[in-house]
């Protein structure tokens, strides 16, 4: 029997659904019931009636699925599937600096861990960051925008505020360089450059759309033309070729390369459905503080 086969098989009989993450590898894509952003995975997953959660991703975007579906057995792949970004900051040293700042407003990306987010008043996406800082700022003056200090600085442009950082960032989106679109425009010229707002300044500055992996896609969808560079994780592109036939995308750079978002394969995803191994578990005080901060955000956006 096929490895897909055995997959469908199990997924069926335990009643489970499977979550790809758009940087995750094809093979995972092309297994999964959903692909897409974190959060909205996991909002999919919430709505249907799975016993079983097999996330495709990293920790926090498994934990944050728990968080929407305490009743439902979340599973990761593989346990060491983690984010360098959402590492970047611990609750301890997010309660020190909220002492520092004890009339600040606490947004945090959902790039973190759910110890983080129960620390928060609110959460957001790199899709609606913008909009989550534009309704604090209506009643406060003070925001800690944590911890991607990329994200904070792009919304911090558009708002004409500063906020109180983190020095978190992406390593893969870090990686890309002005070079490489430079270099990528000149090779594609008539090519629209896509950029994620987890990417420095230099980068955004270049590109012709700024946006999340969910709005690069819809956008692709909708525009009349038919090359594009993409500067973000490369494992979205083929998402993008799958729903586009006919249309051509070149990665920024060849480098941009998430190895966490890589260690998640066919096998793994067998064998966790056979096992029902590295179960994510949150406690329930600990999940009920970071929810408050995920549903404040689903209220406004």
């Amino acid at each position: 029997m096929q490895i897909t086969d055995q997959i469908n098989k199990l997924k069926k009989e335990k009643n489970a659904v499977i979550l790809a993450h758009n940087y995750e590898l094809p093979e995972v894509h092309d297994i999964a019931d959903f692909v897409g952003d974190s959060l909205g995975l996991s909002i999919a997953a919430a709505q249907t009636n799975a016993d079983v959660i097999v996330f495709c991703g990293v920790h926090f975007m498994a934990e944050t699925a728990k968080i929407l579906s305490p009743q439902k057995t979340v599973l990761l792949p593989d346990k060491k599937a983690g984010c360098p970004m959402a590492d970047m900051i611990d609750a301890q040293s997010l309660q020190a600096l909220q002492d520092q700042h004890p009339n600040a407003i606490t947004l945090c990306y959902v790039n973190t861990s759910a110890n983080v987010k129960a620390h928060c008043d609110y959460c957001c996406t790199s899709s609606n960051a913008l909009k989550m800082v534009q309704h604090i700022l209506k009643n406060h003056e003070e925001i800690i925008f944590i911890p991607d200090k990329y994200l904070a600085q792009y919304v911090s442009a558009q708002v004409g505020r500063k906020f109180i950082t983190w020095e978190g960032f992406c390593p893969t989106h870090a990686r890309l360089l002005p070079e490489n679109i430079l270099k990528a425009r000149e090779e594609y010229p008539n090519a629209r450059v896509l950029a994620h707002p987890e990417c420095k300044p230099e980068i955004t500055a270049l590109a012709d759309l700024v946006a999340s992996t969910e709005k690069m896609c819809s956008y692709v969808q909708n525009s009349t033309e038919t090359e594009f560079i993409i500067a973000t994780e490369i494992g979205i592109i083929h998402r993008l070729k799958k729903e586009n036939q006919g249309k051509h995308f070149y990665p920024a750079s060849d480098k941009a390369l998430c190895p966490n978002m890589k260690r998640i394969n066919l096998e793994k995803i067998l064998w966790s459905l056979q096992d029902m191994n590295h179960e994510i578990t949150v406690p329930v005080d600990t999940m009920d503080k970071a929810r408050r901060a995920i549903e404040r955000m689903l209220e406004i956006t």
